[in-house]
């Protein structure tokens, strides 16, 4: 049977190349508003987290209609720290829209997501979106398009792809560039034309596989995914297999069912190979898992999702602070939340530590665990988070260590110091190409050698460079490299910090804190030049006379405190160093806080290493 009633398509790109803007315009025009309903901007763009941040961290699924066919559309994340997400969607599909921006061309992450299409055999229609920037380059982004899909080993059928030019914001399309669009009817149609129905044997036993799970406390665990084959309904007694477990089938029961419509979840008795659902009933369903009916249970193979590269530990807050404005505290809430979230993060790993308080966590970059973290502190969660460490394999007898391919794009001024910073951190040059005023330059790097390095890059190129990495393999270990040449001005004692100690201390380096912080002793106040840690007194007071008053300290001039991202903090901190992360505050700290211990820890260390 073929659902010519049916297209399932996912919109695959990098990241800021249009995609949700894109898939707004798709749903006016697609109908699913009202005439006088009020629209939002970046409506698949539903978390905080995403809203503030203006990027997708989640793939979400919506539908519009053009002439009675459902087309079923999935919005992918960008970043390639979200490429998990990418991978299992692309086995809901049928087919992709590739989009690429007309001015920056094919990024790092439009290869990586483009290689796992063309590996699934989908066809790809491609978007070359924002032809109304006044920077676009048509004709040299479709050959380097067309090179990408040489590259990557495409067949004659997905070289011949078809290419249209949009304009996400302005909700057009066209098929000749010099002819203007007037609206996404081209898109459309071309989805309609290319993108094959879904096949398959609607009459034959229920095959579906799970490639999303959502969470709901009324109901609980919501699994998400496409018939492959046969039908499904409410309350139909069903197995859970996997194709990759041993184990004996566990029964269940679809207990309620939706279909997605539009922005709505609309729920449905029945559904026929082809559609995506979502149900509810199976508690113990996992991403990857098949619902089978009870006559065949016959599991369906899921795509392997790549392995993480970069490992933190997550552990219980210990500071002097702790429990005080967090609500989630000890580390069974911790270890709950932590493999909770493997249910729905196929490139997450999280395993026990060495101790019951901490648990080594596993993903694919530093935004990928920065995103968590966040997500954790702002359900009221309390804890500790190291610095980030590369995974290593060995690999024929020889330690390897994870690479980085780092496209940059930079002002052609700023090119000397980025090469200089770059080359100190083992970087090696691969391609240095003209594009207009700026420069793109790609460079092969170890992954650990990137650590603290986007801030510097920010500065380096006075915040108008563009950086922007993917996971390139596993390489021999490149030595050592040191990549941090500061040190930390670490608070002695407990207590608030003063006008007066804070003066004092700011000739040693910068700030973290203002006046009146509560501190401890072992908490990061500020960074030193020198590569040297130095213990400081930020509350200390002044001894006050009949003549000397505490009104006197105002004169005192305290240079503004640099306030860390999350994402800065953990690019910034060092193996001895943690970040106490809770709902209210985001603090630096020793991992030993005690100062003579500390110290002592350190000469022990030194003579280890002079050996």
């Amino acid at each position: 049977m073929i659902r010519s009633d049916l297209r399932n398509v996912a919109i695959i790109a990098h990241v800021d190349h249009g995609k949700t803007t894109l898939v707004d315009e798709m749903l006016k025009q697609g109908g699913i508003y009202r005439e006088n309903q009020e629209t939002v901007t970046r409506v698949m763009d539903s978390g905080d987290l995403e809203k503030e941040r203006g990027i997708t961290i989640l793939a979400k699924n919506t539908s519009v209609y053009y002439k009675d066919v459902k087309i079923n559309l999935i919005d992918t994340p960008g970043h390639a720290d979200f490429g998990g997400e990418v991978e299992r969607i692309l086995k809901m599909v049928n087919g992709v829209i590739l989009l690429v921006d007309a001015a920056e061309g094919p990024m790092p992450q439009t290869r990586f997501v483009l290689q796992r299409a063309l590996e699934l055999n989908h066809r790809v229609i491609i978007v070359i979106n924002k032809i109304d920037k006044p920077d676009a380059r048509l004709g040299e982004v479709e050959d380097e398009i067309l090179e990408l899909l040489i590259d990557l080993n495409a067949s004659d059928e997905q070289l011949d792809s078809p290419m249209l030019y949009c304009s996400g914001r302005a909700g057009t399309a066209t098929e000749d560039p010099d002819v203007a669009g007037t609206d996404l009817v081209p898109l459309f149609t071309k989805i309609l034309d290319y993108i094959p129905a879904p096949e398959g044997d609607d009459e034959g036993e229920l095959q579906l596989l799970v490639s999303s799970i959502d969470y709901n406390e009324y109901v609980g665990r919501i699994g998400i995914g496409r018939i492959e084959r046969g039908s499904i309904r409410t309350n139909q007694d069903a197995y859970i297999c996997n194709y990759h477990s041993e184990g004996a089938p566990k029964r269940t029961k679809i207990v309620s069912m939706y279909q997605i419509d539009g922005l709505q979840r609309v729920p449905v008795e029945t559904a026929k190979m082809g559609d995506i659902v979502c149900f509810s009933g199976a508690e113990s369903i996992t991403i990857g898992d098949t619902i089978t009916s009870l006559a065949c249970p016959e599991p369906l193979e899921f795509v392997k999702v790549s392995e993480p590269t970069l490992e933190m530990t997550f552990a219980v807050n210990d500071s002097p602070f702790a429990g005080k404005e967090g609500k989630f505290v000890t580390s069974r809430q911790l270890r709950d939340r932590l493999y909770k979230e493997l249910l729905k993060d196929v490139s997450l790993r999280v395993s026990d530590g060495e101790t019951t308080d901490e648990f080594m966590v596993a993903g694919r970059g530093e935004m990928h665990l920065s995103i968590l973290i966040e997500t954790m502190r702002r359900e009221g969660y309390e804890m500790t988070c190291s610095n980030p460490r590369v995974l290593f394999k060995e690999i024929d007898g020889v330690k390897c260590e994870p690479m980085e391919k780092v496209t940059l794009d930079v002002p052609s001024e700023y090119v000397g110091a980025v090469v200089e910073k770059l080359g100190q951190r083992k970087g090696e040059l691969l391609e240095m190409n003209p594009l207009g005023t700026r420069m793109r330059i790609e460079y092969s790097i170890p992954s650990r050698c990137l650590f603290g390095y986007r801030s510097e890059f920010l500065t380096a190129t006075r915040g108008e460079g563009i950086m922007n990495t993917l996971f390139d393999g596993y390489q021999p270990y490149k030595g050592e490299v040191t990549m941090r040449f500061t040190g930390s001005l670490v608070a002695s004692e407990t207590g608030e910090t003063t006008r007066y100690g804070l003066y004092n201390t700011q000739e040693r380096g910068n700030l973290f804190v203002g006046p009146q912080t509560p501190v401890y002793e072992g908490m990061i106040v500020g960074m030193n030049p020198k590569n040297d840690d130095i213990s400081v007194n930020p509350c200390k007071k002044k001894q006050l006379t009949a003549i000397r008053s505490a009104g006197a300290d105002e004169k005192l001039l305290l240079t503004p405190p640099i306030i860390f991202s999350l994402e800065e903090a953990i690019e910034f901190i060092t193996d001895d160093e943690l970040i106490e992360v809770t709902p209210k505050s985001i603090r630096l700290r020793k991992k030993i806080l005690n100062t003579e211990l500390r110290m002592k820890a350190m000469m022990k260390a030194r003579r280890e290493a002079a050996k």
